[in-house]
């Protein structure tokens, strides 16, 4: 690879701060895809936002792109800044990142409605089924009967967020696997093309509350044998699980660090992503299976985006000066007669 892109720029000026999440986790894996995706195709880091709610997965924007805007907001709300920015200044490429907990539980109406609105940006979700920053609670995505030793068994079914995606009109709803970086950059690559919003469920396991109960690095293992923990807790270090290149239309079964397994599914090259219908039988049928179907699930370039339904001028609103943004006195007085 090239030490400059096509602006002149090496990699570095793409990365952010050092990470502090734990060892092997899926996140920093994913910020290394949106650096390297970044830097190969001549993103300028000033003219790009990054954006975030709250949660692990929320953490991640400060270790890539650290020349670029950034905004992080409460916990579920990041849609609502995000449309914000863009109607402040839709010259700027936004990329969200969320998580399970972000955007599924109290931040699914929010995600909602910025689909229904289809506002340009790319909506990256790293989904570990678990709220990981407050311990370990089972999220709206965990599996049903997926146990946890802090939080016993869930009872409840989980929500897909590809199919609430697509239930919601969603132009482009793809899900990868955060151990598979070949299909995440390329699906990344596709989304930035994407004119309106480009959702990404990136499948990224917790390496803390996944862990296994027998290793002497374990909390089960540290509190059996009275040994002292820090609020923040010791994590052991884990290596990132990783998959090899698979074929479309292949189940790949991958083992978690407790032991675990889950099934990915390659769409396979006879499938159709422009058939909704397509779209919503396929993951029905990947549920009911057990599996995570992975790849391009579903693209429709044919809807507005929020810029042409709010019929935007060219110029960015923010920086227009204020006499430009404000009626005049005159104006108003006519808007007043007219309510009368």
């Amino acid at each position: 690879m090239a030490k400059t892109n096509k602006l002149g720029l090496e990699k570095s000026d793409y990365k952010g701060k050092p990470s502090t999440l734990c060892k092997g986790c899926g996140h920093d894996s994913i910020s290394s895809r949106i650096i390297n995706v970044a830097f190969e195709m001549g993103l300028e880091p000033h003219e790009t936002i990054k954006l975030s709610g709250i949660g692990c997965s929320s953490k991640s924007p400060a270790y890539f792109l650290g020349r670029s805007h950034s905004f992080n907001a409460v916990h579920g709300r990041m849609p609502s800044v995000a449309t914000g920015a863009y109607v402040s200044n839709h010259t700027l490429t936004s990329i969200g990142v969320s998580g399970d907990g972000d955007t599924a539980s109290i931040g699914l109406g929010q995600f909602k409605h910025l689909l229904r609105r289809n506002v340009p940006m790319i909506y990256i979700v790293e989904n570990n089924g678990v709220y990981g920053l407050t311990k370990g609670q089972f999220s709206a995505t965990s599996d049903i009967e997926q146990e946890l030793k802090y939080a016993g068994v869930n009872k409840y079914l989980p929500i897909d967020i590809c199919l609430e995606a697509v239930v919601s009109n969603c132009g482009f709803v793809a899900r990868s696997f955060a151990g598979d970086p070949k299909q995440v950059t390329e699906l990344m690559k596709a989304a930035l093309h994407h004119n309106g919003t480009a959702v990404i469920d990136i499948i990224s396991p917790c390496v803390t509350f996944n862990n296994s109960p027998g290793s002497t690095k374990s909390y089960p293992w540290g509190k059996e044998n009275e040994m002292p923990l820090h609020e923040i807790s010791f994590v052991p270090h884990y290596e990132e699980i990783t998959i090899e290149d698979y074929e479309e239309g292949e189940v790949k079964q991958v083992k978690l660090h407790d032991g675990s397994m889950i099934q990915l599914k390659k769409v396979d090259k006879e499938y159709d992503p422009t058939n909704k219908y397509a779209a919503m039988q396929m993951l029905e049928e990947a549920s009911a299976n057990q599996q995570l179907v992975t790849g391009l699930i579903y693209v429709n370039e044919n809807q507005p985006n929020f810029k042409d339904t709010l019929n935007l001028v060219d110029e960015p609103l923010a920086t227009l000066p204020q006499e430009r943004l404000r009626p005049s006195k005159a104006s108003l007085e006519e808007i007043n007669k007219s309510l009368r």
